[in-house]
């Protein structure tokens, strides 16, 4: 907690004054332009990787970077969709993956998650992205189907399938590779939900 502490004391001293202008202009404006939809990993920091300001992007944060398809039950993560689309009116909606996932790699190598039940539940999610890997234990196709069935479960939302309907709204698919900083591009491989 120390140095929570003096990253915050850091961030008021050093980083707060240099950017005044901004968070004054935060204030009052939420206006992102991209919802970006990336893993929990601690190692994955989507302002860092994509060198953006605050107020730029919308962040979700899931295990697994799992998107549910879309019920009409509440829960936050479609709640956090919606109001980034309908609401906010970002333009661009990122799902992003990454080498190393523990969700992925304990789902690819059948790990036993009987200790870890609310996991088990959740990486349920992530079913269509297991049926869809033809090589088992392979990790890395596993990210990358993943992220395929996150985007298309994306567009089982209502707000998302209107603005891609009219034509507002984009989604990209990501995999960012923690060992090299290299981000691939994966959306040009499903044309339906490319822009």
């Amino acid at each position: 907690m120390q140095d929570l502490t003096k990253g915050v004391a850091r961030f008021q001293r050093d980083v707060f004054p240099a950017k005044a202008q901004l968070f004054a202009h935060l204030a009052t404006h939420h206006t992102p332009h991209t919802l970006f939809i990336s893993c929990s990993d601690a190692r994955v920091v989507p302002e860092l990787i994509t060198g953006t300001e605050p107020g730029d992007l919308f962040v979700i944060r899931t295990a697994g970077n799992l998107v549910p398809a879309y019920t009409p039950e509440a829960d936050g993560v479609a709640a956090s969709i919606e109001y980034a689309v309908a609401a906010l009116g970002v333009k661009d909606i990122v799902v992003c993956g990454h080498s190393a996932c523990g969700a992925m790699t304990a789902l690819a190598e059948g790990h036993d998650l009987g200790g870890a039940p609310a996991v088990a539940a959740w990486l349920r999610h992530a079913d269509a992205s297991q049926a869809r890997t033809t090589t088992a234990g392979d990790v890395s196709a596993l990210v990358r189907q993943n992220v395929l069935a996150q985007l298309a479960n994306l567009a089982t939302h209502p707000s998302v399938a209107r603005a891609l309907a009219q034509g507002k709204v984009a989604l990209h698919g990501w995999v960012f590779d923690i060992a090299t900083g290299r981000v691939e591009e994966l959306s040009t491989a499903i044309p339906a939900l490319a822009a």
